[in-house]
């Protein structure tokens, strides 16, 4: 930029991809600007001149420049690309910090909070426009974004170890915890916990993410305008809504019941594995940036899974049938592998398809709508 466009800029002052600061500001809202210019359509940060238009400079230019890089790459989440540049007005020096829109949206402050350029002003975010940001960009998926509410102290850090014991087969020191948090996304890097550490490790997940659970229902008949006879929300850490799901099911799954070597033996309709794949399915891949519950439905004629949010890119229900994987919330499903509770990559469906066909000599259903993702197992 030369003397003669700063000039026009400056007469035509702040707007979409303008923004004067008379003065160089401090950290967080110098992230707080460079974080909106990023997320919207990228712009020009001038410090050295008020509101007003008045040239005041922008004193001492190296510190300047030190302060403004390091808060791009350790207050910005992930770091962002500026590029610095100078130009002489009246002897004194305006700093101009070019940003880019940035390819890795949707981007954040240190302290976890998103903003984006409306008008002439920065703003916070709102959850639906944050949730556009994450659409737009695969870069950083929305199970590993921090909970505005949420503090290390709203995690179960006994159950935490325990997890971590259990599956992992440590039993780390409290000091070396937050390590292991760290790696596995369940925290950010300032103990901040994720969507994917509250739904797994928090105290009390639906306090803070209250559409986080199943609707489970029994409905004596065929058709959903039938009011249930039984329903139950069945809330909790993750693993705790799995099990609850399924004890849901053996309620109303019926069993046939066999003498094999003197000894009775029990056949359920519906083999166990295909219930706990399709509950299992929902709570890794439904989409968390939608405010609604997944929802159970038990008919006289088969069980319903219905998961919010449509299938991600380049899935479709034809290729899903021949093994196909797009982690949506790859930290959910990476803590749930390491339960064991996940099978082979994108062999879910396949292995359910066959087991129904092999078991009831039937079709399950797969449909998929703006809304939600409807899997439907036909009962014998």
């Amino acid at each position: 930029m030369d003397k003669l466009e700063l000039q026009e800029r400056i007469v035509k002052g702040e707007n979409l991809h303008t923004e004067f600061k008379e003065r160089l500001p401090d950290n967080e809202t110098l992230a707080k600007s460079i974080v909106c210019f990023a997320n919207t359509d990228g712009g020009q940060l001038i410090i050295g001149i008020s509101d007003s238009g008045n040239i005041t400079g922008v004193g001492d230019l190296d510190e300047a420049v030190r302060k403004i890089d390091d808060v791009a790459f350790n207050r910005c989440e992930p770091p962002i690309s500026i590029l610095p540049e100078t130009v002489d007005m009246d002897s004194k020096i305006v700093l101009i910090i070019n940003i880019p829109k940035g390819e890795q949206r949707p981007y954040r402050t240190k302290s976890g909070l998103y903003y984006i350029r409306s008008g002439n002003r920065c703003r916070q975010a709102s959850w639906q426009e944050v949730r556009r940001l994450y659409q737009t960009s695969e870069s950083i998926y929305y199970d590993e974004t921090p909970i505005s509410k949420a503090s290390f102290t709203t995690l179960d850090i006994e159950y935490l170890k325990d997890f971590l014991g259990k599956y992992l087969g440590v039993s780390p020191e409290e000091s070396l915890i937050e390590n292991y948090l760290k790696n596995l996304k369940v925290t950010t890097h300032n103990k901040k916990p994720t969507l994917a550490g509250t739904l797994f490790f928090g105290k009390n997940p639906q306090q803070l993410i209250p559409f986080a659970k199943i609707i489970a229902a029994y409905i004596p008949g065929k058709d959903i305008s039938i009011p249930p006879s039984d329903r139950k929300d069945l809330e909790g850490k993750i693993p705790d809504i799995l099990e609850n799901s399924l004890k849901f099911l053996r309620l109303y799954i019926k069993e046939e019941h066999r003498i094999r070597s003197f000894e009775p033996e029990s056949y359920p309709e519906i083999p166990e594995e295909v219930l706990r794949e399709g509950i299992v399915n929902a709570v890794a891949h439904r989409d968390y940036t939608i405010n609604a519950s997944i929802r159970l439905f038990i008919f006289e004629d088969r069980i319903e899974i219905r998961t919010p949010g449509k299938l991600p890119n380049t899935v479709t229900i034809e290729n899903m049938k021949v093994s196909i994987h797009v982690p949506r919330n790859p930290v959910i499903y990476n803590l749930l592998n390491k339960m064991g509770m996940v099978t082979d990559v994108g062999s879910g469906v396949p292995r359910v398809i066959k087991i129904i066909k092999e078991k009831l000599n039937k079709e399950i259903g797969l449909n998929s709508t703006e809304a939600e993702f409807i899997l439907s197992i036909p009962r014998m």
